[in-house]
């Protein structure tokens, strides 16, 4: 009897022990089952691209995308967006958005980043005047002019600042030929300016000596700092000048010196005493 009850517990054991084991394996089995995740088709650029390149199945490539993870104008073809041009830069495996893309229409290179109703303006310029190489597309700057004063009863040069918080649209540089005839090379800038600034903008580079000053990208604000005259700077005790951008004699500021005081004399008649004034022979 003993027997027979040590054989039917064990066996009740090894029946436990089994189904427990087959529980737990197939509860690993379970944990360590992934679920496939749903993905979609991503277009981004296959290589580095610069502000106005054509778009086309050789800089363009596809990659698979979380389904879940929506990105606004976001593309899934290359054909969707090929010969359309980009109007910023792309780092490679950067998805390529409507945001980023010039219109369909308007063609590639340069042009199809200017905005309608804006123009770019292009000028020659040295290392000095282009801050040192560090002026590049996407830099703010400031454009100053150095010329010859006309009217207003000015003498010597002024400088004025004619635009400020004007974007750069492209650095880069052209080949040209100096006085003897012999190539050169030389910087060009060109900056997106409205129409009326890119009036400015020319005959300050024809007439005058224009210099780039450069600025802070999220510093918008507006200065209009005053012109400067040659007699402010080079004059010792000169008489001192601001010219607002009006221009002309009715936009003249100046402060004369004050005159000096005039002599005073004590005049005695009889009984009488008075002071008279004579003016101070400096006034003359």
């Amino acid at each position: 009897m003993n027997t027979n009850r040590l054989l039917i517990g064990l066996v009740i054991a090894l029946v436990i022990a089994f189904l427990l084991s087959s529980f737990v394996y197939k509860q690993f089995q379970k944990a360590s089952i992934v679920k496939p995740t749903s993905t979609q088709s991503l277009v981004v650029a296959a290589v580095p691209m610069p502000l106005g390149t054509r778009l086309d199945a050789s800089n363009l490539r596809v990659i698979q995308w979380p389904a879940s993870q929506q990105v606004a104008g976001m593309y899934s073809r290359v054909e969707d967006v090929a010969n359309r041009a980009i109007i910023t830069p792309l780092a490679q495996n950067e998805p390529v958005l409507e945001a980023k893309l010039a219109p369909k229409e308007s063609g590639a290179g340069l042009s199809a980043t200017i905005p309608e109703g804006m123009r770019g303006v292009s000028v020659a310029v040295n290392e000095v005047v282009g801050v040192a190489g560090f002026v590049t597309p996407g830099t703010m700057v400031d454009v100053l002019v150095t010329g010859r004063m006309i009217g207003g009863g000015g003498v010597g040069d002024i400088t004025r600042t004619i635009l400020e918080n004007v974007r750069v649209l492209a650095a880069g540089q052209k080949v040209e030929q100096d006085r003897e005839g012999k190539p050169q090379t030389v910087a060009v800038i060109t900056l997106l300016v409205s129409p009326d600034d890119a009036s400015k903008l020319t005959m300050a580079s024809t007439d005058g000596k224009i210099q780039l000053a450069l600025r802070n990208t999220i510093d918008a604000k507006k200065n209009d700092p005053p012109t400067i005259q040659q007699v402010d700077l080079f004059t010792a005790g000169g008489p001192k000048l601001q010219i607002k951008h009006g221009g002309g004699g009715g936009g003249k500021k100046s402060t004369a010196p004050a005159p000096p005081p005039p002599y005073v004399i004590e005049v005695i008649t009889g009984s009488k005493r008075e002071n008279k004034s004579f003016p101070n022979a400096k006034d003359h």
